[in-house]
């Protein structure tokens, strides 16, 4: 049975879509920008920068969700993986973009 595992490794970047500068969460793994919502394949399991794709991933549809929020569906450019993340438009620091939030969720895969 595959366990998934959570490893927190919240650092700054920036972003390979826009370019812009990416602050860190200051409480959890952030793994797509802020501003376009873009995120990069770096995870085979959250945190753990396992991948050896690390392409550039689409946010192609955003469901809400009664606990989490808003979550984002991502889609590798690359090889077509599929990754879900939880939206951080509450964010104190760089909150998401929450009007593209949205606009993602009218989108479906």
């Amino acid at each position: 049975m595959d366990q998934r595992r959570f490893t927190k490794n919240d650092s700054g970047f920036v972003c390979g879509h826009c370019g812009k500068e990416v602050e860190p969460l200051g409480y959890t793994s952030r793994n797509h920008c802020p501003f376009c919502l873009w995120s990069r394949h770096l995870d085979e399991n959250p945190g753990d920068r396992a991948s050896e794709c690390m392409a550039l991933m689409e946010p192609v549809s955003a469901v809400p969700d009664a606990k989490k929020g808003y979550i984002i569906i991502h889609k590798c450019t690359k090889c077509g993986a599929i990754r879900r993340n939880k939206a951080a438009h509450e964010a104190k620091v760089q909150p998401d973009n929450l009007s593209k939030i949205i606009k993602l969720t009218a989108k479906t895969l």
